[in-house]
């Protein structure tokens, strides 16, 4: 999270994301085609983990059909309940919900009905 939605937050994040996980090679990324995605630094970025992009066509939201699905999920299950005050406290919130509940406990129909860790760590 960040104050701003720029090319430097989605590298630190894309960063993040590789350290702390174990990514095989294939990996693709998919993005609307915000300004921060199709940077010559965070495409650079991509490459040099050799990571595949594909990006929404123009003005099609159903090709992000997926990620709009899961906000939706978020804003209900999660920030609908709350009256924010501060940052700090929107960070807690929605890693405990994404960390505690949504990727360890939460129940997925599209992945048969596992949770997301559950599904990960089947063998490939």
């Amino acid at each position: 999270m960040g104050a701003n939605r720029d090319e430097a937050l989605v590298e630190r994040a894309l960063v993040m994301a590789l350290e702390r996980r174990k990514l095989g090679k294939g990996l693709l990324h998919h993005t609307d085609r915000g300004s921060q995605y199709t940077s010559r630094g965070y495409r650079g970025l991509l490459e040099q983990y050799g990571i595949e992009t594909s990006m929404s066509r123009k003005g099609d939201c159903w090709d992000n059909a997926l990620i709009e699905s899961f906000f939706g999920t978020l804003k209900v299950e999660c920030t609908d309940r709350y009256n924010f005050k501060t940052m700090t406290e929107v960070r807690t919130v929605i890693f405990e919900y994404m960390e505690v509940f949504y990727n360890r406990q939460r129940l997925h129909s599209a992945l048969g009905f596992m949770t997301p860790t559950e599904f990960e760590l089947l063998p490939v």
